[in-house]
C-alpha cells in the first residue's frame, strides 16, 4: 500500500521512484537527472550514501524527532520516554556522513506530559516538523547551526528485548516503558503459561496493608484490580491483551472475571520469552 506521501504524489500526477536502495546506482543516476534542489528525508531509516548527500544543490535535509544531539539514531520517540524525559521535540538537520550528526537549521521542543500516549505525540512531533520544514525550506541557502559536542545520545533501534518487562526495576520506569511501546510493540509478560502484553498501566500508592510481596507478584487490591509490587513501588495494570481465546485487549476487571486462575492473588508476573 503506498504511504500518503506516495499517494499524494501520485494523484499529483509527479513521477514516483521507489528504490529499494539509494546505493544502487540507477537510482542514483535517475536522482541525478531530476537536477534537485534539495532532498529531505523524513523517518527513512537507512543512511545516504555521500554520493547521494551531493547530490543536491542544498543537499539533503532531515525532520528528525529528537533535540539533538540528543537521541540520535532510529527510536528516538520511544528512547525518550523510556528514559524519562520530561520533553523531546523535532529538529530540521542538514544531513552528513555521519548518523544524525549535522549541523541544525531548527528546533521546537515539546512536552512529553502533554500527550495522552505516543501516537498522539509522535502526530504532534510530526505536524511540528512539517511546518518547521516549510519555514526551513523558504529560507534556503541559509546556514545551519552546529551541534554541540556535549549531551550526545544514542536511540537505538527497538528490539524484541525491549518488550520484556523486568519487574526488579522501579514501577516508574516500568510504566515508561509500557507507555513508549504500547504503539507498536506491546511490553509483555508472562503468568504461568500465559504470555501478556500490557496496554496501560500506571504507578500506584503502596496498598493500605504493608506487602512483602516479591518483584511480580500480584497484590490483594480487594477490588477489581491487578495491582503488582516492583523492585520499587507499585503497578496497576488498566488494559492488556492474552494469548487466551481471541486475544483481544480487555481492562484488568475483564481480565480477573475471564482469566481468574491466572490473576489472583500471590501469582507471579515473569519476564517471559519475547516473541
Amino acid at each position: 500500500m503506498p504511504n500518503p506521501v506516495k499517494a499524494c504524489a501520485m494523484e499529483q500526477g509527479l513521477v514516483t521512484l521507489q528504490p529499494e536502495s539509494m546505493r544502487d546506482e540507477t537510482a542514483q543516476a535517475a536522482l541525478i537527472q531530476h537536477q534537485p534542489d534539495v532532498l529531505v528525508v523524513a523517518a527513512y531509516g537507512l543512511l545516504l550514501p555521500e554520493s547521494v548527500l551531493n547530490i543536491p544543490k542544498y543537499g539533503c535535509i532531515n525532520v528528525h524527532a529528537s533535540l539533538l544531539p540528543r537521541w540520535r539514531g532510529a527510536a528516538p520517540i520511544e528512547r525518550a520516554v523510556m528514559a524519562g524525559d520530561q520533553e523531546t521535540g523535532v529538529a530540521i538537520m542538514q544531513m552528513e556522513k555521519g548518523l544524525d550528526t549535522g549541523p541544525v537549521f531548527a528546533s521546537q521542543a515539546i512536552a512529553i506530559g502533554d500527550a495522552a500516549n505516543v501516537s498522539a505525540l509522535e502526530h504532534r512531533l510530526a505536524t511540528a516538523g512539517a511546518e518547521l520544514l516549510l519555514q526551513v525550506l523558504d529560507q534556503l541557502p541559509s546556514q545551519p547551526t552546529p551541534q554541540p559536542d556535549t549531551g550526545i545520545s544514542y536511540a537505538h533501534k527497538l528490539v524484541a528485548k525491549d518488550r520484556v518487562i523486568q519487574w526488579e526495576g522501579s514501577a516508574d520506569a516500568i510504566a515508561r516503558q509500557i507507555w513508549a511501546l504500547e504503539y507498536r510493540m506491546p511490553a509483555m509478560t508472562s503468568v504461568q503459561d500465559a504470555q501478556v502484553q500490557i496496554l496501560e498501566a500506571r504507578v500506584v500508592s503502596e496498598p493500605e496493608q504493608p506487602s512483602s510481596a516479591t518483584p511480580g507478584e500480584l497484590v490483594d487490591s480487594g477490588k477489581k484490580r491487578l495491582i503488582v509490587a516492583c523492585g520499587q513501588g507499585f503497578l496497576e495494570i488498566l488494559r492488556l491483551q492474552i494469548n487466551r481465546g481471541k486475544g483481544l485487549p480487555m481492562d484488568a476487571s475483564a481480565a480477573k472475571n475471564g482469566y481468574g486462575e491466572l490473576f489472583r492473588p500471590g501469582s507471579v508476573l515473569v519476564a517471559g520469552e519475547s516473541p
